[in-house]
C-alpha cells in the first residue's frame, strides 16, 4: 500500500523528533519581480471572467430584459462580491490559514485535522469535506478551459458573421494543442505568462475606463442599495441572475491554492494594486457602454473597442484564456500529487517537468482524462453561451467547504473569540449558500455534468480511502511485530548472503510481508538490512536534514523512517544518500536488493465496504502504479511479492 498521511507523531519505535518545516521553492526576489509572476498564474481564471460574465447576466434564458436599473443592479452586485467574497474572505481572512506557506483546499483539511485527534469522528467530516471539496474542483477544472477558449475566439464572429462557423474548429484546435504540450513543462514559457497577463489586465482597464469617461453615470452603482433593489424588483428572476453574476467570481480559489509558491504578500498587492482594479473598471466600462448602446448586449466586451481593434484584442484574449487553461491544468496536477500522498488516490505516474522547481509536474492519466472531457464539454455545449449554466455550482461547493474548514481552524487552531468568529463565517456561509442555491436552478441546464464530475471523483477517493483503511487494519490485526520478530530471528539466524536488503515497509512496527516471504522461500538473510518506511506528514515540505530517523534494531539491522511532505515526491537514490549520510555508511547500488510486496485484494462479504465497492477498490489497487515506479526504485536488484487480503 501506499504510503499514508500522518500528524507529526513518530512511531514507538523510533526516537521523537521536532520538525522544522521549510517553506518550499518559493521564488526569491523583489516583491515586484513576485507580483508579476504570480499574476500570470494566479488570476488567469478570475482574470479572463469580464469576456462572458457580464453577457450571461443579461442572457435571454433568464428572462430579465435589459435596463438601466437593472445595470446598476448587477454591478453592484458585481462590486460587493468582488469586496466580500475574493478581497475580505479569501485576500483577507482564507490566506491566513497557511500550513506552513501553502495552501489549497487539502492543505486546509490538513491544517484543521490539526485541531483534533485522529481517528476521531471529527476527523472523518474534515477529511470527507477536504475531499469533496478537492472533488468539486475538478469539476471546476473541465469547464475553465472550455468556456474561456470558447469566450475568446467567439470575437470573431464580431468582425463578421461568416466566421461563425470557425469558433468551433478553432477551439478545438487550441485546446489539443494546448493539453499536448503539456508534457514540456510550462518551464519555459512561463516567464512570459506574468508580462502578458499584466498587458491583458492593462488592456481592458483601459478599454473600461475610456468608456467611463463617456459615461461616468454608471459609477453610482458603487451603493450598495441598487443590489438590494435589484433583488427586491425582480425577485425569484433576480436570484437566477445571481447566479450569472457567480461568474466573476470563478477562480477565486485559486487566489487560495498557490499562496505556496508565490506566497501572500505578493498575491495581496497584484489584487488590490492591479486585478481588482481593472476588473471593476471593465465591469463598469461595459456597464457604462450598455447604458448608450444596449444592442452591445450580445458580446458586450468586444464591442468596447472599435472594430479594427477586435482582431488583436481576439488574439490577446485567446492567449489569456490559454494561460488561464494552463492554470487550471496545472492547478488539476498538483491536486493530484497531493491527493496521492495524503493517501487520498491510488499511485499514478508523475513525471516532473523542470529540475529546479519541484511543482512543476505532469500526470499523463489527468492530462488526457481533462482533454476527453473537455472536448466532449465543448462539441455537447458548442458555445461558451451554453457553457455559462453548467459554470459554478461546482465553484461555489469548493467554496462553502473552504469556508467550514476556515472556521474550524479560526475557532480550535487559532481560537478566536467565538462570537467574532460566528459573525464572520455566518457572513460568508450565507453568501456562499446564496450563490449555491442561485447556481442550482442551473443544474438541469448543464450544472448537472460539473456536480457528476465532482460525484464520481468523491465515490472514488473515499472508496479508496475506505478500502485502504480496510486494509491496514487487517494487516495490523495479523501482523507480527517488528522489535520482537528481529529479535527471535537473531538468537537464531537464517544463513547470511554478502549485500543490503530494503525492504519497504508500509506498517513501521510490524514485519514487512516481503522479508518473511523472502526467508520462508530462499531461506536466508542479507548480512545489512534496512526496514524502509516511506511516509507522508500533513506539512508541505520537509527539510532534508530532519527527513531520516532511524533506529538500530540488532547488528546491521535498520529501521528507518523517510518522512515527505505532502508537496514532495519520494526518490529512492535520494533516500539512500540521505540515510548514507546520516548513518555514516556507503550504498553500492550493484549490491543492493530491493524488496517490496504488493497487496492483492479479495472482495468478500465482509464488514466495512459492500461488495460491489470493495471490487472497485480492488480494480483500483490491481490499476496503481507500482511502488517501485512511484518511489523511483532502481530495477536492478527489485524483488516484488504479492500478498492475497481479502476484506
Amino acid at each position: 500500500m501506499p504510503n499514508t498521511m500522518q500528524t507529526n507523531k513518530p512511531a514507538s519505535l523510533l526516537p521523537p523528533i521536532e520538525l522544522s518545516v521549510k517553506n518550499g521553492d518559493l521564488k526569491k526576489g523583489s516583491l515586484i519581480s513576485i507580483m508579476v509572476a504570480a499574476t500570470g498564474v494566479v488570476f488567469g481564471d478570475i482574470g479572463t471572467s469580464p469576456l462572458y460574465a457580464l453577457q450571461q447576466c443579461f442572457s435571454s434564458d433568464h428572462g430579465i430584459p435589459f435596463s438601466p436599473n437593472a445595470m446598476f443592479g448587477i454591478l453592484s452586485m458585481i462590486l460587493w462580491s468582488f469586496i466580500i467574497v475574493v478581497s475580505l474572505k479569501y485576500v483577507v481572512l482564507v490566506m491566513r490559514a497557511d500550513n506552513n506557506g501553502e495552501g489549497g483546499i487539502l492543505a486546509l483539511m490538513a491544517l484543521a485535522l490539526k485541531t483534533v485527534p485522529k481517528g476521531s469522528k471529527h476527523a472523518t467530516f474534515i477529511i470527507v469535506m477536504g475531499i469533496f471539496g478537492a472533488s468539486m474542483f475538478y469539476g471546476d477544472a473541465i469547464i475553465t478551459p472550455a468556456i474561456s477558449v470558447l469566450s475568446a475566439v467567439a470575437g470573431l464572429e464580431v468582425l463578421s458573421a461568416g466566421l461563425a462557423d470557425y469558433v468551433l474548429p478553432i477551439s478545438l484546435a487550441i485546446l489539443f494543442g494546448l493539453f499536448l504540450i503539456q508534457k514540456k513543462g510550462t518551464g519555459m514559457v512561463g516567464n512570459l505568462f506574468g508580462p502578458i497577463m499584466i498587458l491583458w489586465f492593462l488592456v481592458i482597464g483601459l478599454m473600461g475606463l475610456y468608456q467611463l469617461m463617456q459615461n461616468p453615470v454608471i459609477l453610482g452603482a458603487v451603493s450598495p442599495f441598487h443590489a438590494i433593489h435589484f433583488m427586491r424588483e425582480y425577485s425569484a428572476q433576480g436570484f437566477i441572475v445571481l447566479g450569472a453574476v457567480f461568474l466573476v467570481l470563478t477562480g477565486a480559489e485559486a487566489l487560495y491554492a498557490d499562496m505556496g509558491q508565490f506566497g501572500s504578500r505578493s498575491i495581496r498587492f497584484a489584487w488590490f494594486f492591479l486585478v481588482m482594479p481593472c476588473l471593476l473598471l471593465n465591469y463598469f466600462g461595459q456597464g457604462a457602454m450598455l447604458l448608450q448602446n444596449p444592442a452591445a448586449v450580445s458580446n458586450p466586451f468586444f464591442l468596447m473597442v472599435p472594430k479594427a481593434f477586435v482582431f488583436p484584442l481576439v488574439i490577446l484574449a485567446t492567449i489569456a484564456t490559454v494561460i488561464a487553461s494552463q492554470a487550471v491544468i496545472s492547478g488539476a496536477f498538483s491536486m493530484t500529487s497531493q491527493a496521492i500522498q495524503l493517501g487520498f488516490i491510488p499511485r499514478m505516474n508523475i513525471r516532473h517537468t523542470s529540475d529546479s522547481q519541484i511543482g512543476q509536474i505532469y500526470i499523463p492519466i489527468v492530462n488526457w482524462t481533462l482533454f476527453v472531457v473537455v472536448v466532449g464539454l465543448v462539441l455537447v455545449f458548442k458555445s461558451a453561451d451554453n457553457l455559462a449554466a453548467a459554470y459554478g455550482i461546482a465553484v461555489t461547493t469548493t467554496m462553502i467547504a473552504t469556508t467550514i474548514l476556515v472556521w474550524l481552524v479560526m475557532q480550535y487552531f487559532w481560537k478566536w473569540n467565538r462570537i467574532l468568529v460566528t459573525l464572520i463565517i455566518g457572513l460568508f456561509l450565507t453568501i456562499d449558500s446564496t450563490f449555491f442555491i442561485a447556481n442550482a436552478a442551473k443544474v438541469a441546464d448543464g450544472g448537472w455534468f460539473p456536480l457528476l464530475v465532482g460525484g464520481v471523483c468523491f465515490f472514488f477517493f473515499i472508496t479508496w480511502y475506505q478500502g485502504k483503511k480496510i486494509v491496514e487494519s487487517i494487516v495490523k490485526k495479523d501482523g507480527v511485530k517488528l522489535d520482537v520478530f528481529v529479535t527471535a530471528l537473531l538468537k537464531n539466524p537464517p544463513t547470511q548472503v554478502a549485500g543490503t536488503a530494503v525492504y519497504l515497509n508500509s506498517h513501521i512496527e510490524f514485519v514487512p510481508i516481503a522479508f518473511t516471504d523472502n526467508i520462508k522461500h530462499n531461506h536466508v538473510i542479507h548480512e545489512r538490512i534496512f526496514f524502509l518506511n516511506i511516509v507522508t506528514w500533513d506539512v508541505p515540505y520537509i527539510k532534508d536534514s530532519e527527513r531520516i530517523s532511524s533506529v538500530e534494531l540488532g547488528k546491521n539491522i535498520h529501521l528507518v523512517r523517510a518522512v515527505f511532505g505532502f508537496n514532495e515526491s519520494p526518490d529512492m537514490q535520494e533516500i539512500l544518500k540521505l540515510i548514507a549520510a546520516k548513518l555514516d555508511l556507503q550504498f553500492d547500488l550493484s549490491d543492493t536488493s530491493f524488496f517490496v510486496s504488493r497487496d492483492a485484494i479479495s472482495p468478500e462479504e465482509l464488514s466495512g465496504m459492500s461488495l460491489w465497492r470493495e471490487t472497485i477498490f480492488s480494480w483500483m489497487l490491481k490499476n496503481s502504479a507500482r511502488q517501485s515506479d512511484f518511489f523511483k526504485i532502481p530495477v536492478n536488484g527489485l524483488m516484488e511479492f504479492v500478498t492475497k487480503i481479502r476484506i
